[in-house]
């Protein structure tokens, strides 16, 4: 695995971590308010990220050219923005950084169904 897969399969790694880490962490103060976000954060970031992974190491080709790139892209941006803004929305501030993170990734998911796609037009 290298290139796009690698990225994304370290990145996907790093999100499980931090999610288990949070979740022990959580179970340690026995205060589980701030679940949507460990839960997305695992969902997207490792779940997604690990398929994302897969998909462009199984697909000789699928990780060329600026469309996976802006995948990459917009899926790290999204990740990035929406979890600390589910935390924050949860605890009373602005919810804008949730709704910008979860239209980044809507967009970065968007973008991997034209990868997918235009490889099986390909293929």
């Amino acid at each position: 695995m290298n290139g796009l897969a690698l990225w994304f399969m370290v990145l996907g790694l790093v999100a499980a971590l931090a999610g288990m880490s949070w979740g022990l962490y959580m179970s340690g103060i026995e205060d589980h308010s701030l679940s949507p976000a460990h839960g997305h954060l695992n969902l997207l970031g490792f779940v997604a990220f690990s398929v994302f992974a897969f998909y462009y190491h199984a697909v000789p080709g699928a990780d060329v050219g600026l469309l996976p790139r802006l995948h990459f892209l917009l899926s790290v941006a999204g990740l990035a923005l929406m979890i600390p803004g589910i935390a924050l929305a949860i605890q009373g501030g602005t919810p804008a950084f949730a709704i910008a993170g979860s239209i980044t990734s809507a967009l970065g998911m968007l973008s991997f169904l034209v990868v997918v796609l235009r490889g099986a037009h390909a293929g």
